[in-house]
């Protein structure tokens, strides 16, 4: 009975045919395909194959897959790629198929923003070598973050930063100098409700020496004082026309407690986020921007 079984098996694959077609059906003829019938079946493929394998079938399939048509088709179909519809919208220059397979927009770059991973991708920078960060659990829940994890700081000024290779990301010279597109920054911060803590942000953008500064953006807020809610709060900054030459963005955030008590009672800080992005509803952004003088 398996035997038998296993033999019709077999014999059914044969008339399935290898191409795929279907019993007793002429193989796909794949030459006179319209472009747009072969888009279409292109664009179920993943990305990394669409970029590797399938691009080296021909040359039509590589004129294809070097052009829009594949691509926007697969991001239609996922809501993640929002941010890569708005940039082919307003940018004529595109590479589809790193944009694709790398998905620099519409994406959080900072690694580990919550400290699910301890301190993978931080650079801790001075601090108390016995009581600096710690990763503990979150006294209130941040709607949104990937982990309910935060870091926590102690009696002196505690300080990580990360710094992010926009390039190394799948963003590009062309995009980033010619169309500029939003570069969004927020954090969430708060306090153990029986301490009081501060808090400070720092993000600079940099050109390709890591050194000059494009841009900057700091935030000092007020301090939380002691018996708070133990809640925690957003700062946000968008960079725009921030100028050609921005390659890296660094990262920097720190925070205390206000009693100087020995342990982690400081600010907790979680959530870290940079976002590259076009701004659907900021019509400047529909033409290049201006090369500085």
């Amino acid at each position: 009975m398996g035997t038998t079984t296993a033999k019709a098996g077999q014999a059914g694959e044969e008339a399935a045919g290898a191409d795929g077609s279907l019993p007793g059906a002429p193989p796909p003829d794949w030459p006179r395909l319209p472009n747009e019938v072969l888009a279409l079946v292109l664009s179920w493929l993943p990305p990394e194959t669409l970029a590797t394998c399938c691009r080296l079938v021909c040359r039509r399939w590589r004129d294809l897959l070097d052009g829009p048509a594949v691509w926007k088709l697969q991001w239609r179909r996922e809501p993640r790629m929002r941010a890569a519809l708005e940039a082919a919208a307003r940018c004529p220059r595109l590479r589809w198929s790193r944009l694709g397979v790398l998905r620099p927009l519409g994406r959080n770059l900072v690694r580990n923003p919550c400290g699910r991973e301890e301190f993978r991708h931080w650079a801790v920078l001075g601090g108390l070598r016995n009581s600096g960060w710690n990763v503990e659990e979150n006294r209130s829940p941040v709607e949104g973050a990937e982990a309910q994890t935060c870091f926590a700081s102690s009696y002196e000024w505690c300080q990580k930063e990360q710094v992010i290779d926009l390039l190394k990301e799948g963003l590009w010279p062309d995009l980033l100098d010619t169309y500029q597109p939003d570069i969004v920054v927020s954090d969430w911060w708060g306090g153990r409700q029986d301490c009081g803590c501060r808090y400070e942000l720092f993000v600079a953008l940099l050109a390709a020496n890591k050194k000059k500064k494009m841009d900057v953006f700091e935030a000092k807020p007020d301090p939380i004082p002691q018996w708070n809610d133990a809640s925690y709060q957003k700062v946000t900054h968008t960079f725009r026309r921030y100028g050609p030459g921005v390659r890296y963005i660094r990262f920097r955030h720190r925070g205390k407690d206000t009693q100087f008590w020995a342990g982690h009672y400081g600010a907790r800080v979680t959530n870290s986020s940079i976002v590259i992005q076009f701004s659907s509803g900021s019509a400047e952004s529909l033409e290049p921007a201006l090369p500085s003088s």
